[in-house]
């Protein structure tokens, strides 16, 4: 399926980072999956690399006396939107989405791109990239939560109403999160978009027994970590979401130390349970030892067992954030004559 000698995918593959060693004979269709998707993405950054040496000897010659090719420098974050990039190196979004063809990235308006592939293809437009100074988003993020704190802390109690939870869905990249939101969308029709949200986070809002919850969709990329704690902090409540296949992943345990830091009430997803492999016991195990003790284990962790393919549990899922939201309601408040 890859087009490539046996003996060429038996070298790389342990360069590839999914556990496989060089002898490997036989694998599963879910993890060919996943060698596929490394090896795409090896070739991508093999890709990448020969446009930044190539960039680089230009960089030489320009020393030599030859016209400059670069322009004026742009400082850009760590992973950026199409969109946002266009806006930042104030190219047409047209000719930045041809440019990015060119190098082989298939890329929606918006789809997230990381600096070094900004970098390289801001080069090609006329623009050198440089990367935002570290921290630069964050420290904004905590003075603008400092200052809501502050405001809601002035309000006087008597002017305070109870409003829509704002959840966030979080795990590991490929667990679901997106497609538990599609399940929720699907099935409870009176849905709005929340308007207000940054387009980098997706906002939904649905009806459960007459009362709005709001959601919003963090990305799972590791890149995006900075992202997914600047929705932890606009959340009143946290969807751990974990595959009952796969288990607790790197990024699980980086979204359980986010939703700690941050001080969220909590409910846990077990998505995929309809899957042949799942095993809910073990995947409970796991998150025993994250300090996340299942109520039925004598915790106070509840967990949830659904399926965003055919809609088990979400429901239930919905429910068990309405009874968290009771337990909270004393701090999910707003001010609605506020200006």
């Amino acid at each position: 399926r890859l087009k490539i000698p046996t003996e060429e995918l038996r070298e790389k593959i342990p360069t590839l980072g999914l556990g496989f060693g060089r002898n490997a004979i036989k694998v599963n269709d879910r993890d060919a999956a996943r060698i596929i998707e490394a090896w795409n993405e090896l070739k991508r950054r093999e890709r990448m690399g020969i446009k930044r040496d190539e960039q680089l000897s230009r960089g030489v010659a320009q020393k030599a006396g030859d016209k400059p090719v670069v322009e004026r420098n742009v400082s850009l974050p760590a992973v950026m939107t199409v969109r946002d990039f266009a806006s930042m190196i104030d190219v047409p979004i047209a000719k930045v989405m041809r440019e990015l063809m060119k190098n082989g990235i298939l890329a929606s308006l918006n789809e997230r791109i990381d600096f070094d592939t900004a970098s390289i293809v801001s080069a090609d437009l006329g623009v050198k990239a440089e990367p935002q100074a570290a921290g630069a988003s964050t420290v904004e993020d905590d003075a603008g939560v400092a200052r809501l704190t502050q405001v809601l802390a002035d309000e006087q109690k008597e002017n305070l109403v109870n409003r829509a939870p704002i959840i966030v869905v979080m795990g590991h990249v490929d667990h679901g999160k997106t497609k538990i939101l599609d399940a929720i969308r699907s099935t409870h029709v009176m849905e709005t978009e929340a308007g207000g949200i940054t387009q980098h986070i997706g906002a939904y809002q649905v009806v459960r027994k007459e009362r709005p919850i709001t959601f919003i969709d963090t990305p799972g990329h590791e890149a995006f970590t900075v992202m997914r704690s600047r929705g932890a902090k606009v959340a009143d409540i946290a969807i751990l979401v974990v595959a009952a296949d796969d288990g607790v992943q790197p990024q699980t345990k980086e979204a359980v130390d986010i939703i700690k830091a941050a001080g969220l009430p909590y409910v846990v997803a077990l998505n995929k349970i309809d899957k042949p492999e799942a095993n809910a016991e073990r995947v409970k195990g796991q998150l025993a030892e994250l300090n996340l003790l299942p109520e039925e284990w004598g915790g106070k962790t509840m967990i949830i067992p659904v399926s965003a393919k055919t809609g088990q549990g979400i429901d239930d899922l919905l429910d068990a954030l309405l009874l968290v939201n009771e337990m909270e309601q004393a701090k999910i408040v707003a001010n609605p004559n506020r200006r």
